[in-house]
């Protein structure tokens, strides 16, 4: 196999800068191959609209290239040659041929003695590994058009192996010298073997070769919006976001601002191309039933509204469904209605949709039967559909769905209680969502880190990216990060005592509009605001909300909503009342799966049983809910219930294992502590987490203060020992 590395060279690496956004960043150092002198130059080169992610990243740095290409020049023809073959069997598709051709040819490697002495790139038993990659795209830049074509039909020649075809295909496109209607169609045939392949990369390259090669400027805008179709499924976001600038394809551009862009602006733009599919037919990007794409778009267009949270925008996509006779996807029906309060409606299409669950099928219909299970309180059910959703886009090559995935798993692994173990799956989420050019996702994912951080009692982490996703959301019109955001921000408030603080944020909660309140949220949010305004003793708003919630509760039967309702009559009662409220609550939560919120109940029922004098009881509860938050690694909550035994007089053992380092740092203390350990800098550890320098800083003082120790030494003999 013929590969490529991309050592270090030269002097220290230049640090890009620290205002860069980190999608902006991480997308750039993928674009430079890791190369951060080529990361710096194209950093440095960026427009203000790249700068924010609003414009696909350049390409290439063109002063390195430069300096490369002097350098390839330099050689001797023959070796030129060799590297030529190599780099054109290599880019921009990988196609493995080079021994074959050389074989086939009998050429003469000797020559490749010079560019091993020049440091350009060396032999080995595979073929050619070049220095880096930016010397492979020189070898081949530098190269006549009559040498590449040479090199293109040398390498088609060869490929006749079974499954080589598309391959075989790209280097006779590659080799055309104009115009050729059978040569694009030969490209588009291959793209769909590669297609179907899960090889949405080199499809990309093959439709976008077969456009260039297209001699009607129609068929080139068709191909060009496939081809960025491609691209975005393969994971190259700016690729594709160049690609969709040369056509006039507004619902591919569109989709792609849903998950880059500004939400109301998808919005608009998936609205007007499925009005236009239904009524005047395709455009550039035309399809053989665009009715059917008309219903794609119109559920995108739903889906773009839900994210802002705009009930208005909600309205006008339903109206819109209703003049044209398209019928939404159950799902994004389903919240619609619950949107506008039409919660039968809602629960009978969530239902429905959320009955799509099976292994296998498509990812998006199962993410959306996620967020159908989402709404209606079934997280077991979520869970199995979003994992299944995961597993069914790799499988189908399609990366950029996987991290989509995870957004809605975060909710479930959330209140199932397991926010330590699904940390480290959302963040690779995260990652992949950066990388992938989904910022949108990404913004959503770091509110979901945020609310792991405020159970797992991560203040700074909490804040931290509680800010960044509200930063974000705020600029791009997403309501629903946004508003998860800010329940982050009042969960941790209401479970460290700061009970005004949480309520105001929570209340909150309760408007709409874009970048502001959200529904779902919303629904999320009343049983904890009911709890914050209880303890600041102003319930007015609170008994409302709880109304509200109650009647969602009761629509969907879910154990868990109800339990979660009944819990909030009990705050909002007294006396002999409240404690049949609480047992109601326990009663149902046997039957639900939020076991984190039936702690809670738990600890909530303690303290009321204690305050009417009813110890034995209060003790069993308590000891209940602290061994369960402890179990959770839910550090602030498992306080509080440890404050109300002792007000019960009751001796409290210390911290579960105060020799064990689990239990003595945070979870993200303890990930911050491993990665130090094994040598990394707070620059390197903050990269890998994504999260500031200042904040890795804060953590190992933390650390080091929590452990009694003042080295990394001394932390290295800790854990070895641990």
């Amino acid at each position: 196999m013929v590969t490529s590395v991309n050592p270090v060279r030269g002097p220290a690496q230049p640090e890009l800068g620290p205002s860069l956004p980190e999608g902006v960043r991480v997308r750039i150092l993928r674009t430079a191959h890791g190369d951060r002198r080529a990361a710096a130059e194209l950093a440095s080169a960026l427009t203000e609209r790249q700068l924010t992610g609003l414009d696909p990243l350049p390409a290439q740095p063109p002063v390195l290239l430069r300096a490369y290409r002097q350098e390839v020049r330099a050689l001797p023809d023959t070796t030129r040659r060799l590297l030529l073959l190599a780099a054109a069997d290599q880019y921009p598709v990988d196609t493995h041929a080079f021994l074959r051709a050389v074989t086939a040819t009998r050429l003469d490697t000797r020559p490749l003695v010079t560019a091993e002495v020049a440091g350009v790139a060396h032999a080995t038993a595979g073929g050619i590994v070049f220095r880096d990659p930016w010397t492979r795209i020189a070898a081949y830049e530098t190269a006549s058009v009559t040498d590449r074509r040479a090199v293109h039909l040398l390498l088609a020649r060869v490929l006749r192996g079974e499954g080589e075809s598309p391959r075989r295909s790209w280097h006779r496109g590659a080799a055309a010298l104009g115009p050729s209607r059978r040569l694009a169609a030969e490209l588009r045939a291959a793209a769909h073997t590669a297609r179907t392949a899960g090889d949405h990369a080199l499809a990309c390259a093959l439709v976008e070769r077969a456009a260039a090669l297209s001699p009607e400027p129609s068929e080139r805008a068709r191909l060009l919006a496939r081809a960025a179709a491609d691209a975005w499924r393969s994971g190259d976001a700016d690729r594709a976001r160049r690609l969709v600038a040369a056509t006039d394809d507004d619902a591919l551009g569109g989709l792609l601002a849903l998950r880059a862009g500004n939400a109301t602006d998808a919005f608009d733009a998936l609205l007007t191309a499925a009005v236009r599919y239904a009524e005047d037919g395709p455009g550039p990007a035309r399809t053989d039933h665009p009715q059917h794409a008309a219903v794609h778009l119109l559920a995108r267009a739903t889906e773009a509204a839900i994210y802002t949270g705009d009930l208005r925008r909600c309205r006008e996509a339903a109206a819109v469904a209703d003049r044209l006779g398209i019928v939404p996807p159950g799902t994004l029906g389903g919240l619609a209605a619950a949107f506008e309060g039409r919660y039968d409606d809602a629960r009978d299409l969530l239902k429905a949709a959320a009955g799509r669950c099976g292994p296998g099928g498509d990812p998006t219909l199962l993410i959306h039967s996620g967020i159908a299970a989402l709404m209606l309180g079934d997280h077991t059910a979520a869970a199995t559909a979003t994992v299944r959703a995961a597993a069914s886009a790799r499988a189908g090559g399609d990366g950029v769905t996987v991290p989509q995935a995870m957004e809605f798993r975060a909710y479930a692994d959330f209140w199932t209680g397991r926010p330590r173990a699904a940390e480290a799956a959302t963040l690779e989420a995260l990652r992949q969502a950066y990388t992938t050019g989904q910022d949108n996702g990404a913004c959503h994912l770091q509110a979901a880190l945020a609310m792991f951080a405020a159970v797992t009692g991560d203040e700074d982490v909490c804040r931290e990216r509680a800010e960044a996703a509200r930063s974000y959301a705020l600029a791009r019109g997403l309501g629903l990060p946004a508003a998860l955001a800010l329940f982050a921000l009042a969960f941790l408030d209401l479970s460290t005592g700061r009970f005004a603080a949480s309520a105001a944020r929570l209340r909150a909660l309760a408007a709409f509009g874009p970048g502001h309140g959200h529904r779902a949220i919303r629904h999320i949010a009343t049983p904890h605001y009911v709890e914050a305004a209880v303890r600041t003793g102003d319930t007015r708003v609170a008994r409302a909300a709880h109304a509200d919630y109650d009647h969602w509760a009761r629509t969907v039967r879910s154990p868990d909503d109800l339990a979660l309702s009944a819990r909030c009559r009990a705050l909002l009662a007294s006396g002999a009342e409240a404690v049949e409220h609480y047992r109601t609550a326990l009663d149902l939560h046997a039957s639900g799966t939020r076991d984190f919120e039936r702690a809670r109940t738990e600890l909530l029922f303690g303290g009321a049983l204690r305050r009417l004098r009813h110890r034995t009881e209060a003790r069993d509860r308590l000891h209940s809910a602290l061994e369960a938050f402890e179990h959770f690694g839910s550090p602030q909550c498992a306080a509080a219930a440890r404050t109300e035994l002792r007000v019960l007089g009751e001796p409290v053992s210390p911290v579960r294992g105060a020799d064990d380092l689990v239990a003595r740092l945070t979870a993200q203390q303890l990930m911050v502590a491993r990665m130090a350990a094994d040598g990394a800098t707070n620059r390197e550890i903050a990269a890998r987490l994504l999260l500031s320098p200042r904040t890795i800083d804060h953590h190992l003082r933390g650390v080091f203060a929590r452990l009694g120790i003042r080295s990394r030494i001394e932390l290295v003999r800790l854990l070895g020992e641990g």
